[in-house]
């Protein structure tokens, strides 16, 4: 469980492909901190870590998780957000996040307001995840690459969110652009309500 508060923006050494699957090594500063076999949220996604060297780590993404999430999309170089699980007697800051990551959507539009930043994302619409909760309501929680943030001008198949300076400089925030996909997880309580409609239906 995660609460979409990036710890660090991670960088991405190397990617190795095994089979259908993929290892992806990062560097970041709390590689002496982690352990095989635990869990960290890589862009939103929860990854197992299968090895710890002096000073970079390895997970790997089975084929689901990549076709699913941007984690395919990634190349030495890129920096991943990364965050790791919550403590049972820590402050829920953002929401509750439980990096499985629905989809991915496109940035469409970055606009500048007095310091800060609107991201607007495009997802494709399917009615059948719509009826599941796949969907984003106006002031609601959504996560964005693993960060837990407020929706803005909730549309159809569209939402935008508003970054502050801090967010933007200390995720991958910084790297998103017009065309960047990102990966997306819908609250999981409207998933929860949205399936016990649908039990009672």
């Amino acid at each position: 469980m995660f609460s979409g508060i990036v710890e660090e923006a991670a960088t991405l050494v190397a990617v190795t492909p095994r089979g259908g699957n993929i290892d992806l090594t990062l560097k970041c500063s709390f590689v002496n901190e982690l352990k095989i076999d635990q869990s960290v949220a890589h862009n939103g996604v929860c990854l197992t870590v299968v090895s710890v060297d002096d000073d970079a780590y390895t997970v790997t993404a089975i084929q689901e998780t990549l076709d699913r999430s941007n984690l395919g999309l990634l190349k030495p170089g890129d920096r991943v957000n990364l965050e790791r699980s919550m403590l049972m007697n820590g402050r829920l800051d953002g929401h509750i996040v439980q990096g499985h990551v629905d989809c991915t959507a496109e940035c469409v539009d970055i606009e500048e307001v007095d310091g800060s930043r609107y991201f607007k994302f495009v997802y494709a619409v399917d009615p059948e995840l719509i009826a599941k909760g796949y969907v984003t309501v106006e002031k609601g929680s959504v996560t964005v690459n693993g960060v837990s943030l407020t929706v803005c001008d909730s549309e159809r198949d569209s939402f935008r969110v508003a970054i502050i300076p801090y967010t933007f400089e200390h995720t991958n925030f910084g790297d998103i652009k017009v065309g960047s996909r990102v990966n997306i997880e819908f609250d999981i309580i409207g998933k929860y309500l949205s399936r016990l409609v649908e039990l009672k239906n």
